[in-house]
């Protein structure tokens, strides 16, 4: 008895050897978590100091003036707000397109129709493409439709998408089959089940999906870059990109930029982080 207990509890060494193993890792990872902060932190903190104190030697981490007028700059000498406009649009759309995924995701888990592990196969494979290789084709497509340099182009294509089908399926594949068959009992339509039944239950995939969802859109660069030919229908990606050549010896302005850009999609993954990887894990164990 006194042996398996010993046994279970460990010796005094072991336990001491494994606190400090842990404050080893915590203490490398801090580290290391700071080192790699220290870029986006002087970025953002560039972007409020004024150009002279931004090149100035020796440099200062701590803006001794701050200011908001490189960013007043970005909406003022630059479209930045026609960009910021056309990248909303693009978020807006892609949430549609996420209620598409979720309709796609929930028919391949509950619905038994001729072909579905074949055309789901066919879903998995677009996932083993890379999405370079299918530019050129799709960009074809799009201009004999007419549809090149118009936001319509810059959106279709991107309006569904393998992975979120397949994290859908997989996660509404653990829904009851007899909660859902109760409910037809009811009377309800297949509209009021999908509506009212599987989309709450899958608020925690449908989360994560809407924040990937978003980051996707909100860095929306090389498709708008190649079917875009009119500036007025730039992201804020690509004008990101057009800052840099413009205003190459305006660091406070590329600060800014890069700051706007960067800056929601730091805080809305650094908020929801717990939950992304909590949910692809329970996706990948289902």
């Amino acid at each position: 008895m006194s042996k398996s207990t010993a046994v279970s509890k460990g010796s005094p060494d072991a336990q001491h050897g494994g606190r400090l193993f842990q404050w080893i890792s915590g203490i490398v990872l801090t580290i290391g978590g700071l080192f790699f902060l220290l870029p986006f932190f002087w970025m953002i903190m560039s972007s409020f100091k004024p150009e002279s104190e931004i090149v100035q030697i020796p440099p200062t981490l701590w803006p001794s003036h701050f200011t908001m007028q490189s960013f007043k700059d970005l909406f003022q000498n630059m479209n930045f707000g026609v960009y910021l406009k056309n990248t909303l649009i693009i978020v807006l759309f892609s949430f549609v397109g996420l209620l598409l995924n979720a309709v796609a995701g929930f028919g391949f888990a509950k619905y038994d129709f001729k072909g579905r592990n074949g055309l789901f196969v066919l879903v998995l494979a677009t996932m083993m493409i890379p999405s370079q290789v299918t530019m050129i084709p799709v960009y074809l497509i799009l201009n004999a439709m007419g549809l090149t340099n118009t936001m319509t182009g810059i959106v279709l294509p991107g309006f569904v998408g393998a992975f979120a089908i397949f994290l859908f399926r997989q996660f509404m594949s653990t829904i009851p089959t007899e909660l859902l068959e109760a409910t037809r009992l009811d009377g309800a339509s297949e509209y009021r089940i999908f509506l009212q039944i599987a989309l709450p239950i899958s608020k925690p995939i449908l989360a994560v999906q809407a924040i990937l969802t978003f980051i996707a859109g909100w860095n929306s660069f090389l498709w708008p870059l190649i079917v875009a030919n009119d500036e007025s229908l730039y992201t804020l990606s690509v004008g990101l990109s057009l800052l840099k050549g413009q205003y190459a010896s305006n660091y406070g302005l590329q600060m800014a930029g890069a700051t706007f850009m960067v800056a929601p999609v730091i805080v809305l993954f650094t908020y929801f982080q717990k939950h992304i990887i909590e949910n692809f894990s329970i996706s990948g164990m289902k």
